[in-house]
């Protein structure tokens, strides 16, 4: 992440330092970088003069002493929340008196993030989207401290660098994997949603991106969780098992060696029934339809309390950000735009008979598409 956001200010004529814990993890990040410069040589979309001037703007260091005069520091570590205690502890201690710390964490607050600095209002989120120097989406994250002049700095900052630039609130979400619970597999939840427009699925979207990461968070957030509130910890199973995604071979699916291609994995099938029986869960048919509808209109009612919550202020930045971060189909125009195109009624009805049928915990209808739906409003007449 750390080399894909340098490559997206070097490509855009800024100079960069990369900073990295240790020479050998240093070293792989350099690696990577010219590897994927060189791999846009050899596709025709770059020179070799060009690949040689923005190496040139990537300045590699072991030291902070060397951002001492960076306007902007953008940091990328993993994410746990001691570690990046750590780093911002250090950047605090040497940057200069108004630069900006932006932490590119998708997960962790940055209200508690700039409470490690003793400049709360230059901190600020930078999420970018993997790989970065590809992903044009770029959520800049708002935390309640955090200055105007910071915001309107790092909305130009994405655009100068070619990002779509969105700018949201501070929160927190995930999506569990109950649905494999009751008698889905892996590739049928994908190939619904593929099949619905998005060029991957979910679970493939997990492998590419390494399982590890998701699972890291979930045992960081484990104190949050509520009890008798049905857990789905099939990821902590899979993980324990080694499989952490493409990286590892295995993760949801099975890889071969060289390939990226998805293989639906017997023994992962065998897990998840032996987890079902397990829980007392009773595994049943699930229909494409619901695979659907479950996954987007648990989108939909959130998006609903994000707008509510102003953690994003119109629903036209919530579809950017689905479109060009999550790979929303374009031609269904986002989540909310697609709502509104069903129809909030019928949205709102769906929503209700889950929570009938799967209970309060996950399905509480949002007050916000309640209200739309009870006036006959979609969310982009309520702006």
């Amino acid at each position: 992440m750390g080399g894909g956001i340098a490559m997206s200010f070097a490509n855009a004529g800024f100079p960069v330092a990369l900073l990295e814990a240790d020479a050998q993890a240093l070293e792989r990040g350099e690696g990577v970088i010219r590897s994927n410069y060189q791999a846009s040589v050899a596709r025709g979309k770059l020179t070799q003069e060009e690949m040689d001037a923005r190496l040139a703007l990537i300045r590699p260091t072991l030291s902070y002493g060397d951002l001492a005069d960076a306007d902007l520091i953008i940091e990328a570590v993993f994410e746990d929340i001691g570690v990046k205690h750590k780093v911002f502890d250090q950047l605090d201690a040497v940057a200069r008196s108004g630069a900006i710390l932006a932490t590119n964490t998708s997960y962790l607050e940055v209200c508690k993030i700039a409470e490690f600095t003793r400049r709360p209002q230059d901190v600020v989120g930078m999420h970018f989207f993997s790989p970065a120097h590809v992903m044009k989406l770029l959520e800049n994250v708002r935390a309640k401290k955090t200055a105007p002049d910071v915001l309107e700095t790092v909305m130009d900052v994405g655009r100068k660098i070619g990002k779509v630039a969105v700018l949201v609130g501070d929160g927190y979400g995930f999506v569990g994997n109950r649905m494999l619970e009751e008698g889905a597999t892996p590739h049928q939840v994908d190939d619904a949603l593929t099949d619905f427009g998005f060029a991957m699925g979910p679970f493939g979207v997990s492998d590419l991106a390494g399982l590890d990461i998701g699972w890291r968070n979930r045992k960081a957030r484990a104190h949050l969780r509520k009890p008798g509130v049905r857990d789905s910890n099939l990821l902590d199973k899979v993980c324990e098992m080694g499989r952490l995604g493409q990286k590892t071979g295995a993760g949801w699916y099975r890889y071969e060696k060289g390939s990226r291609k998805p293989i639906p994995d017997p023994v992962i099938e065998a897990l998840i029934v032996e987890h079902s029986r397990q829980a007392g869960i009773e595994r049943r048919d699930i229909t494409d339809e619901e695979i659907v509808q479950r996954c987007l209109y648990s989108m939909i009612n959130e998006g609903a309390r994000i707008l509510s919550e102003k953690i994003a202020d119109r629903p036209e930045d919530i579809d950017t950000i689905w479109l060009h971060g999550y790979g929303f189909p374009a031609s269904r125009g986002g989540p909310m735009r697609y709502a509104d195109d069903v129809g909030l009624r019928r949205v709102l009805a769906t929503i209700v008979i889950f929570q009938e049928k799967f209970g309060p915990d996950f399905w509480i209808p949002a007050p916000l598409l309640s209200d739309l739906a009870a006036q006959g409003r979609g969310f982009y007449s309520a702006k």
